[in-house]
């Protein structure tokens, strides 16, 4: 299986990550402008890796880290051009406001459209996920905007989407549901058999 991160930096529209003891914060992943502390967000310059699948998640030390940039897409019906390939698996890392699910489209070479389900758990400290998803990670505590609740670690959450219909796919139409927020997408792709 050949692995392609995605790059979504050109997406980010949600502000989830905060630099700690930096009071106000900025943005927020919730109405209630609860944020991800940057230094418990494992984002690299480089892959970060969860259950053996690379993904591109905002830099630790660049403006994510800072508080001052976008670091996640919330979803709302973005078309993203993937890499054209015979994907099998799409790898999601988010989080949702409250566990919800709703429709991703996979859009084919061919023009043919396919919907597909994308399911994430709330990132609410301590809930479980609901619809068998990995944990990817959890930092240590939860960022309100004046001041941190250490006994409330929040979670992002590995998830995958199969790709149900062979063909080569050029491109993710993600839901139009702002709940959803996505961190990274990682594309798996099917091993060609040579004859």
């Amino acid at each position: 299986m050949t692995f392609t991160p995605v790059p979504l930096d050109g997406l980010f529209n949600g502000k989830g990550v905060s630099a700690p003891r930096r009071w106000p914060t900025t943005g927020g992943f919730n109405v209630w402008g609860n944020t991800f502390p940057a230094e418990g967000f494992p984002g690299t310059d480089k892959e970060t890796f969860v259950e053996g699948v690379p993904y591109l998640l905002p830099g630790k030390g660049g403006p994510a880290a800072a508080g001052t940039a976008m670091d996640n897409v919330r979803c709302r019906g973005q078309l993203l051009d993937v890499p054209a390939g015979e994907h099998r698996w799409i790898h999601v890392l988010g989080a949702a406001e409250r566990r919800t699910e709703d429709e991703l489209l996979v859009h084919y070479a061919d023009g043919a459209v396919r919907r597909q389900w994308l399911r994430i758990s709330d990132f609410w400290p301590e809930t479980d996920q609901r619809f068998g998803e990995l944990l990817a990670f959890r930092t240590r505590y939860l960022m309100y905007p004046r001041h941190s609740q250490h006994n409330m670690p929040p979670s992002v959450w590995a998830q995958r989407v199969p790709v149900t219909v062979p063909g080569t796919v050029t491109a993710l139409e993600l839901p139009d549901n702002p709940a959803m927020h996505l961190f990274a997408i990682t594309l798996e792709t099917r091993e060609t058999v040579e004859s």
